[in-house]
């Protein structure tokens, strides 16, 4: 079906181009731009992602190496790293966040029914916040301290699928308690967060319109003790209370009853202090929950390993936002592609092989199927040995 199509092609079919051009068109991206289109932009940028280039002229390098072959690509202008450097400079990038914000709509209605450690059939979203160090001479809009530049990402994880639902881009300064402002809370989900986020007044919005949040209780925390629900000491629990606040700005800001579960980890022998508004659930199911937080550190890790979002191609905000919303598009472009295709193998190893093979005509399920892999695994088992 793909017979003749390079791979880096068959992999940018899955985009809706339709609502590229769109965003392109909201924020006027080809305002007097006459070759180098947002959507030649958004593909080069594309490929340095998926091939691990480090800078500007390295992409040029390599994508002028295959001139012949970047009509097929889906490039139709020259490459220059000029154009490309002002293109991430000049054009909007709420151009590229709306695109991804588009995919990653796409991405949650595939991954749904996707488990994720919990048998739990509502949303349930990790929340946390990861810095991303830079050089304050080079990056003086993104202060974070007096010698330090640096910007945070505050990412809403979807744990089914590990889909980003939310990310916002701000300077290093902006605490991260401050981004509970800028979510819509969904009702009936669970937002599982740590004590960064613990402001008794932004939680108290979420209860009010129905939704869960799973924290950690900090160790001056004021609390009478209502009721004691009867729990099972085997499975590491210790007590499972309904309490009110004590604190005067504490109950002001947060009147309603809270439920307050002491668990006592097997494993570290760390006794870990849970906050919960739900009071439906197992106690043990919130202490599960909130485990599942680590998806997220584990996200941040990944794409700070994988993607290319700790050097960056331009020193502008307009090209550091921009470079950063492209990488998420690409990390949820791939994760559509596993789940369309059923591709066993994880994301990991999915760019690792898109990484080498980008001008490569073979179908992208075969390419990226579990049985190539095992062949490849196979046969070098029978490898000779160089040297002994």
């Amino acid at each position: 079906m793909n017979q003749g199509t390079l791979v880096f092609a068959q992999l940018t079919r899955h985009l809706p181009l339709t609502t590229f051009r769109r965003c392109v068109a909201r924020y006027r991206g080809e305002h007097k731009v006459k070759t180098f289109s947002c959507l030649d932009q958004f593909l080069c940028m594309a490929f340095a992602q998926l091939t691990y280039r480090e800078s500007l002229r390295d992409i040029e390098a390599c994508l002028r190496a295959q001139r012949n072959k970047l009509y097929h690509l889906g490039i139709r202008a020259v490459v220059s790293r000029n154009t490309l450097a002002n293109a991430n400079a000049t054009r909007d990038w709420r151009i590229y966040a709306d695109f991804a914000q588009s995919l990653i709509g796409i991405a949650r209605k595939l991954y749904t029914d996707e488990p994720f450690g919990v048998d739990l059939k509502d949303s349930v979203y990790a929340l946390d916040t990861t810095t991303i160090d830079l050089c304050l001479s080079v990056f003086p809009w993104a202060p974070f301290r007096t010698t330090k530049a640096a910007i945070k990402l505050h990412t809403l994880l979807d744990l089914r699928g590990n889909i980003p639902s939310f990310i916002h881009i701000s300077d290093g300064k902006m605490h991260e308690v401050n981004i509970l402002d800028h979510l819509l809370p969904e009702p009936g989900a669970f937002y599982i967060m740590d004590r960064g986020f613990l402001d008794f007044e932004r939680l108290y919005r979420f209860h009010t319109a129905g939704s869960f949040f799973v924290t950690r209780g900090k160790s001056n925390l004021k609390v009478k003790r209502r009721y004691s629900h009867p729990v099972d000491r085997s499975t590491g629990l210790i007590c499972d209370q309904t309490v009110v606040l004590t604190g005067f700005y504490a109950f002001k800001d947060y009147e309603a009853p809270l439920r307050r579960i002491r668990f006592k980890d097997p494993e570290t022998g760390k006794t870990l202090v849970f906050l919960t508004n739900n009071f439906a659930l197992p106690a043990l199911t919130i202490t599960e929950l909130y485990r599942c937080r680590w998806q997220v550190e584990l996200f941040f890790k990944w794409i700070k390993q994988h993607l290319r979002i700790k050097s960056f191609f331009g020193t502008t905000e307009n090209a550091v936002k921009t470079q950063i919303w492209i990488a998420v598009s690409v990390y949820v472009l791939v994760a559509i592609v596993k789940k369309r295709l059923n591709i066993s193998a994880s994301l990991y190893e999915m760019l690792q092989i898109l990484s080498l093979t980008m001008f490569e005509k073979i179908p992208l399920d075969q390419l990226l199927a579990k049985s190539v892999m095992d062949d490849v695994h196979a046969s070098s088992a029978n490898q000779l040995i160089l040297f002994e």
